[in-house]
């Protein structure tokens, strides 16, 4: 299991990579967009993927375009309020909209990638056609450029991209779950929610399927999957997601020794019994419950 960075800037992949990170499993590009009073253009943009492929000094990048709308709005990019932004025009939908915006980043990514390990990956997929769409205009850019190791893939966020996933894997090259979202869409609850957002929990058995449906689809095409949300930090969650077989973990630089350092502890058998039983409990604070109880056991 490969342990990477999530990134909110181009300025911290030095000192992840100083910390273990064996790359970035998650850059949140619209930094680039919301530091700047109006669009940024293909030379401030590639200048700063490639700051960070500089540093990465050959590790894989893996890039998340352009993931705002609803409720992250650009003040250049005047958008019409909406009643349930999560529910909204955002991530790829916002950008299959403005398709001179897209094409400007995915050129940027591509000149500053140098034929060093590029993965790009479109926000907020929830429809086959979405995805289509994003993978041609990148593969139709591509043979302007030389990137050798290109892929492309998606965040898995919205239920129906794990639902669909025995489909998609066929054509993507990568899945990465976005568990804050996939949590909060497959349970109905706004995870910034005053009273609710303490049942927001990941390793819901409900979400749990979620994630066990993508890698197998995944897995069954020799595709991978990593996790960038909260839950790969989540030391009780540890054990379950490599039982489920997700291949990378992408979590705050800080935290990467001790990611590591757990994943090291783990026995892989052991891991795949605790998550299928897991997967047939009833709520989060049952798999909590047997986590720890295991944990406890094998000390």
């Amino acid at each position: 299991m490969e342990v990477c960075a999530n990134l909110g800037d181009s300025a911290g992949a030095a000192t992840a990579v100083a910390l273990g990170a064996e790359g970035v499993g998650l850059l949140r590009s619209e930094f680039v967009f919301l530091d700047s009073p109006c669009a940024p253009d293909l030379v401030a943009q590639e200048a700063e993927y490639r700051r960070v492929l500089d540093a990465l000094e050959g590790r894989p990048l893996v890039v998340r375009t352009l993931d705002v709308g609803g409720d992250k709005p650009l003040p250049y990019w005047p958008i019409p309020h909406e009643a349930n932004p999560y529910l909204g025009v955002r991530g790829i939908r916002l950008t299959l909209q403005r398709p001179q915006i897209f094409e400007t980043q995915l050129r940027a990514l591509l000149r500053a990638a140098d034929g060093r390990p590029l993965r790009i990956m479109s926000p907020m997929v929830g429809l086959v056609e979405e995805w289509r769409q994003a993978r041609d205009l990148a593969l139709a850019l591509r043979a302007e450029y030389d990137c050798a190791d290109l892929q492309l893939g998606i965040m898995v966020e919205v239920p129906s991209a794990a639902l669909l996933a025995p489909a998609l894997a066929q054509e993507v090259d990568f899945f990465s779950i976005g568990t804050n979202d996939l949590t909060q869409y497959a349970l109905a609850i706004d995870r910034g929610h005053p009273s609710l957002s303490g049942q927001a929990d990941g390793l819901h058995p409900a979400v749990l399927q979620l994630i066990d449906m993508t890698v197998r689809a995944a897995h069954a095409h020799g595709k991978w999957v990593g996790i960038c949300g909260e839950l790969a930090a989540d030391a009780q969650a540890l054990p379950v997601l490599l039982g489920l077989g997700v291949d990378e973990l992408s979590v705050s630089a800080r935290s990467i020794p001790l990611v590591k350092q757990g994943v090291r502890e783990l026995d892989q058998a052991r891991a795949r019994e605790l998550a299928q039983a897991a997967l047939g409990l009833a709520s989060a604070g049952e798999v909590r419950a047997l986590v720890s109880n295991a944990l406890g056991e094998d000390r």
